[in-house]
């Protein structure tokens, strides 16, 4: 009987945010790909479209028009996928199996910069620190609707990820319920503070502190790392050192940080394959119950496609849909080749080599 390498050997990996497994099968990732290849955009943006609905005094879906903003700028999604109104409903309890209730929230747009061109990656960290500003006004305001329990900020980044506009923006849909992955991570954050009075993601932190192989980049306020269970190939989460629930109570100088670490991690993002990186991301923290929730630990987590190349992109399919969870390369690998990347976007060292 051989011993178990971990780097090597087929094994499952815990998630004890979710309570769930990823099966890690680090010797496939030798496998040649015959499978679909993603077709790359080499179009280059101009700063201003006028065919798109979030620029600057564009007219959008519904014929409103947009105002000539300067910074961010936040509106009513035109096609929310959940309304405002207060319905009647009084649960059947006769049926087990057709269970359905009504859910009210809110859904808002956030463009995150008037420049149709631009990136997370590629902004100034002023322009990063007033999308912050602009985050933590939106939690604070729809976490005051009385009910409001969750507010979901969100990015989907790239046409392989859905996003029908290539202007920089994201999204936050507030609700009246707490969605089913984060009432998943409040139950399991909760169970480890009742039990350790300590957040389950500071004890985490500090582990993957000591080890350092899973660290991708580290400031005063913030680290982004790869989780020991990540799904995704080049997944990434990034957490704060202090312990504190919401958006809302950063400080300055870790406001700062944030955009800063935001900056250096999707810059390495683009510079792994030459590409703007598509991911989806999105902030995970307090609910706005109006209780107080010492169990949260305020993160953010990325999850991108791509696997191999800029065209080729991880599916999640067959095993995964049936079973559970699946990559080929382990965490640790992914983490040396991000953290080997550099901080400075691709395009810009490209400027500066000319």
């Amino acid at each position: 009987m051989k011993n178990f390498d971990i780097t090597e050997d087929p094994h499952r990996r815990f998630n004890p945010l979710i309570n769930e497994w990823v099966l890690v099968s680090p010797h496939r990732a030798k496998r040649p790909w015959q499978g679909q290849n993603e077709t790359i955009s080499t179009e280059v943006l101009p700063k201003h479209d006028p065919t798109c609905y979030l620029c600057p005094g564009n007219a959008r879906a519904n014929g409103m028009h947009n105002p000539k903003y300067d910074n961010s700028f936040v509106f009513e999604n035109d096609f929310a996928a959940m309304k405002q109104d207060e319905i009647m409903f009084e649960e059947d309890i006769k049926h087990t199996f057709f269970k359905a209730q009504p859910e009210r929230g809110i859904s808002r747009v956030v463009c995150f910069s008037p420049r149709h061109d631009l990136t997370l990656p590629e902004m100034d960290i002023d322009e990063i620190e007033n999308i912050i500003t602009t985050w933590k006004k939106e939690y604070t305001e729809l976490g005051n609707i009385k009910y409001i329990n969750y507010v979901q900020i969100f990015e989907n980044k790239g046409a392989v990820m859905g996003c029908s506009n290539p202007h920089p923006h994201g999204q936050i849909w507030a609700q009246s319920s707490l969605p089913t992955q984060v009432e998943k991570t409040q139950n399991n954050q909760k169970a480890y503070f009742d039990k350790n009075g300590t957040t389950l993601l500071a004890d985490y932190l500090k582990a993957e502190l000591r080890s350092g192989e899973r660290i991708v980049i580290e400031n005063d306020h913030f680290v982004a790392l790869v989780p020991f269970w990540a799904i995704w190939p080049y997944e990434t989460m990034i957490i704060s050192k202090r312990s504190f629930g919401k958006i809302t109570d950063l400080t300055t100088d870790e406001t700062s940080s944030f955009a800063k670490i935001l900056k250096q991690l999707t810059a390495k993002y683009d510079n792994l394959f030459n590409t703007s990186f598509p991911y989806s991301s999105g902030i995970h923290q307090s609910p706005t119950d109006g209780l107080e929730h010492s169990e949260w630990h305020f993160h953010m987590h990325f999850y991108p496609p791509l696997l191999r190349s800029a065209s080729v992109k991880k599916f999640m399919v067959g095993y995964e849909m049936l079973g559970e969870s699946q990559r080929d390369s382990t965490p640790e690998k992914s983490a040396e080749v991000l953290r080997q990347l550099s901080d400075v976007h691709y395009k810009t060292a490209k400027v500066k080599a000319n």
